[in-house]
Parts: structure tokens; C-alpha cells; sequence
């Protein structure tokens, strides 16, 4: 990391609990798949050193590599903090409901996910746990009471929800304010310059109502977003070609296009125009991955990007069609 990339650091509040950090949370599904143990470690000793102190992760992740079985970021990570001994520095949230056999929201199966996870994680609590995805099988009022005694337990400190629906997620909020039980500190939306409309018009409007921070994932379209994919050819072979794939329209590189025209007239990177539009939007910090420690500073950079009222206009208007 450069130090001029280093930032002044703010306060991110989630409930009652106050954090001091850069507005960027460190996402951790490279870990194990796209970066070793090695450069795992490399970066999240830059990400430290940069100010950063949110890091994200998955009992699903990196479920797809290894040898499929998953934990492979909550493992990393769990040998980074007995390796650097500093847990207490990090706000860690992890993930349940999407990884087998706990792809479920019973109540036996989300203890014994949390359990698994703090086993790889080598700690006795986290920050922040997500259920990471919705079981209509079992009633959001039965879901808000498992988790809300996971906070009675000590083992976690907040809770939090990604990838359910606005009503369903309205529904939670609703009853676990009524009846005095935990209430979600955070949501995780999918959000980025070409996919808009269901945070702007849903999400957003939840999160302002309750309280809750908005911590978004794939804030730079896998990868999309970084400007290095100008065009359909560019994505061939690529890592994430399968995910950053799906944005590939002429309605997507015209965003592209945009970002890097942006972007060079600030002297800056592509991927720091894309987070610092988040900010502009409403997001409490958007969360993106890095596969190597240098990848980090136009990340680290967006914190203190703040674009001009045209700036956002423009891109605004050439991601129109994603609104």
C-alpha cells in the first residue's frame, strides 16, 4: 500500500456500537480460491495498515475451489488471526444458509453453522452474522428469535441479513423491533452501477426506515467495474469470466465507458469512481475483494473520492437502464 493512500478514518455505527474504520469493507471470497495463503495474508496486512477494519466473509466461500467442501475464507482467516494475534483490531461478519449441510434457517442447523464457523475462524465470537440466505420453509418470526439468541449467547454481536426479499426482510425488522429481540444492525444487497433498481427502489428505503447500515456485494460487478473489460473479448479466460460475464451488453461497456472517462479525468482508477458512486447513493460502505495487496489502494482510494454533483449525474444517467 502507498501512504497516500492511507485514510483519514470515520465512524460506522451498526445499533448502539460505534467503529472506527475507512468506509470499505474488505471482502473475503478471494481467500483460499483467487489468492493463497500467502497473498491472503498480504493483503489483509495492508487492508489493516490502511485504516481498514471490516472484513467479510462466508461459511460458503470458496466453495467452488479447493476441494469444494467450503470454509476455505473462514479458514485463512482464522490461521491469519492466530498468526497476527490481532483479532480485537477487526470487525469480522461471516455468513450461514447457502453452505451444506446448513443451507437451511432451522434453528438446530444455524447454531451448529456458528459453531463451524467460529471453529475455522479460530475465535469465540463474531462481530456480525448474516443469515445469508432466506428459508421460506421456516417463519421469519422463528428466524428472528434463533438469531436474536445467538446475541443473548454472547457468540455474536450483531446480526444482519442478505439476499432476502423487501417483504420478507421487512417482516423481520417489524418483529424483532416489537418484541424487544435483536434487530438486524445491517442488510447485504446486491448494488453496483449495473444493477440498481431493486436497492434503490426496495432495499434502501428498509434500511433508512430501521436503522440499518447497507453493506453491498458485488460493488464492482465482479470485476466488471474495474475498467480493465472494455469489451466482450477482454472477459475470455478470465477468473471471474463466468460472473463478470452476465454484464457484458452494450448497455454495460457504455457504463464502462463512462467510468473510465470519469476516472482519467480525476487521475484515478476506474474501481474508485464505482465505490465512491456508491457513497453518493446512500451506502454505508460498499464491500469489495482484492486478489492482491496492490489491487488494494484504488479500493482504499474511493474512501476519500468524493465525485462532483455532474460526476453522478453522468453515471447515473449511462446506468439508467440498470435503474
Amino acid at each position: 500500500m502507498t501512504s497516500q493512500n492511507t485514510l483519514q478514518t470515520t465512524t460506522i455505527t451498526l445499533r448502539d456500537t460505534e467503529y472506527t474504520t475507512i468506509p470499505l469493507v474488505l471482502g473475503g471470497n478471494t481467500f483460499g480460491w483467487t489468492s493463497d495463503r500467502e497473498v491472503s495474508f498480504a493483503v489483509l496486512d495492508a487492508f489493516l495498515a490502511a485504516g481498514g477494519t471490516f472484513i467479510d466473509t462466508a461459511d460458503l466461500y470458496a466453495v467452488w475451489a479447493g476441494d469444494g467442501t467450503g470454509g476455505d475464507s473462514e479458514k485463512v482467516l482464522g490461521e491469519w488471526f492466530a498468526t497476527r494475534g490481532n483479532r480485537e483490531q477487526v470487525v469480522l461478519a461471516t455468513k450461514m444458509g447457502g453452505l451444506a449441510p446448513f443451507d437451511n434457517q432451522q434453528h438446530e442447523t444455524v447454531l451448529a453453522a456458528l459453531e463451524a464457523s467460529l471453529k475455522r475462524l479460530q475465535t469465540d465470537y463474531v462481530d456480525v452474522f448474516y443469515s445469508h440466505y432466506d428459508d421460506e420453509n421456516v417463519s421469519i418470526e422463528d428466524q428472528a428469535r434463533t438469531y436474536g439468541g445467538l446475541v443473548t449467547s454472547g457468540k455474536v454481536r450483531h446480526i444482519a441479513l442478505s439476499n432476502y426479499s423487501p417483504e420478507r426482510m421487512r417482516t423481520w425488522f417489524e418483529y424483532a423491533t416489537a418484541e424487544g429481540l435483536a434487530v438486524p444492525v445491517a442488510i447485504q444487497p446486491q448494488y453496483n452501477l449495473v444493477h440498481r433498481k431493486d436497492f434503490e427502489s426496495a432495499y434502501l428505503p428498509i434500511a433508512r426506515e430501521f436503522g440499518a447500515a447497507t453493506f453491498p456485494y458485488f460493488s464492482l460487478a465482479s470485476g466488471f467495474l474495474t475498467g480493465k473489460y472494455r469489451a466482450a473479448a477482454d472477459l475470455e479466460g478470465a477468473a471471474r469470466e463466468g460472473m463478470a460475464g452476465g454484464y457484458a451488453s452494450d448497455e454495460g461497456f457504455a457504463v464502462v465507458d463512462e467510468l473510465v472517462r470519469c476516472a482519467e479525468a480525476r487521475g484515478v482508477e476506474p474501481a474508485s469512481v464505482a465505490l465512491a458512486w456508491q457513497r453518493a447513493h446512500g451506502v454505508t460502505a460498499p464491500i469489495a475483494s482484492a486478489s492482491r495487496p496492490e489491487q488494494l489502494d484504488a479500493l482504499v482510494a474511493a474512501g476519500s473520492l468524493e465525485l462532483t454533483d455532474a460526476e453522478v449525474q453522468a453515471l447515473d444517467a449511462a446506468s439508467q437502464p440498470f435503474a
